[in-house]
């Protein structure tokens, strides 16, 4: 995503921002704007950069927790953000090692939100459930006595809208002792969310509706296989199952419920790098030599944009993001290729998304 103007004082800021570094204004961000807002001099209004005033006031999670920087319409039915509304559990905060694990994840949870909002796509809490419209809430787990004895008992997954997050994934060291254990190239926060709400959104958006329920069995394969069975079979591996360029993942070959759940969190990947790219005006020019074909302009929204033209500003910044990472003795930044078959997987998810936008603006009043 881009950064944020302080509306105070200008200065950019990143998205996580409660005090603007440089005029020391208490920052929040107002949903309903995209944009921040901020309070200055013992104000209690909280105003936009061109003298505008609105009825919000902090979520809750910031005034118990000091957790979260969004702000809440002040006749809304919940003291909750758009964001933290969703919570269902949050873990036992008495634990000294939980509540600075615990803002890791609500700061990656609220990234996700902001892709999920700008896309348009439907967010239901639970207590606004109907059939046939899944709501979604999070379980937020920690059981130390697991940790203790590297025995955890709590998995990262999802289950009828609800998504469940095991608290050891905020410590980065056990998140990158999973990741070499796995063999995933990629293992982050954020990630997790992306992935998991793809579960969410498979339940909300196609198991329901027969005819996009065909139309997924036609990309990704028939996902009624089961589903124990595969994942036995994925984890028992003897090092002959084959990644193809036909999946984003190894994990996705699993089973078409995970190739759905990795491509769709890929697409959210690549939807906001290019997003990000975007708001700072980053283009690539074509460079002397064999550079042809690493130019790009990101002169599109990549919230709506089709997916060939996303993969195609994807390759070359791609390559330039893992020759900057490279130069600082990292990893590459986006250890990943897009072959036609997967731009196939992500084209269904654009698509999907889309209709879910069309349909979401429909129902919103006038």
């Amino acid at each position: 995503m881009r950064a944020f103007p302080c509306p105070n004082c200008r200065r950019l800021n990143h998205f996580e921002v409660r005090v603007c570094p440089n005029c020391q204004a208490t920052l929040g961000y107002d949903p309903q704007i995209d944009a921040f807002r901020f309070l200055a001099d013992g104000a209690t209004v909280w105003r936009d950069g061109q003298g505008g005033i609105a009825d919000v006031v902090v979520c809750a999670n910031n005034n118990d927790y000091q957790i979260c920087n969004w702000l809440v319409e002040q006749d809304d039915t919940t003291p909750m953000c758009r964001a933290c509304r969703h919570n269902r559990t949050i873990p036992d905060l008495t634990e000294p090692s939980v509540p600075p694990r615990w803002a890791k994840i609500e700061a990656a949870k609220r990234r996700l939100f902001h892709t999920l909002m700008k896309l348009g796509l439907p967010l239901e809490t639970k207590m606004e459930e109907q059939p046939g419209l899944q709501g979604l809430a999070f379980d937020f787990l920690y059981d130390a006595a697991a940790e203790q004895a590297g025995t955890p008992q709590i998995y990262t997954g999802h289950d009828g809208g609800v998504i469940t997050l095991n608290l050891i994934e905020a410590d980065d060291a056990e998140r990158e002792r999973m990741r070499h254990a796995m063999g995933e190239p990629y293992r982050t926060l954020l990630g997790h969310f992306r992935h998991e709400v793809g579960h969410h959104y498979w339940s909300r958006l196609v198991e329901t509706d027969a005819a996009e329920l065909e139309a997924f069995r036609a990309v990704f394969g028939d996902e009624r296989i089961d589903y124990q069975q595969a994942l036995q079979a994925h984890y028992n591996d003897d090092g002959s199952k084959i990644w193809t360029d036909d999946f984003v993942s190894f994990y996705a070959t699993s089973h078409p419920w995970e190739d759905f759940a990795e491509t769709f969190a890929h697409y959210l990947h690549i939807v906001d790098v290019l997003a990000t790219a975007g708001g700072f005006d980053l283009s690539l020019a074509a460079l002397p030599g064999d550079g042809a074909g690493l130019e790009v302009e990101l002169n599109f929204d990549p919230y709506t944009a089709d997916t060939r033209a996303l993969a195609d500003a994807m390759g070359p910044l791609s390559f330039a993001m893992n020759a900057i990472n490279r130069s600082m003795g990292q990893p590459d930044l986006y250890p990943f290729h897009l072959s036609d078959a997967i731009v196939v997987k992500l084209d269904y998810v654009h698509d999907l998304a889309a209709k879910a936008r069309a349909r979401n603006r429909v129902a919103e009043p006038a």
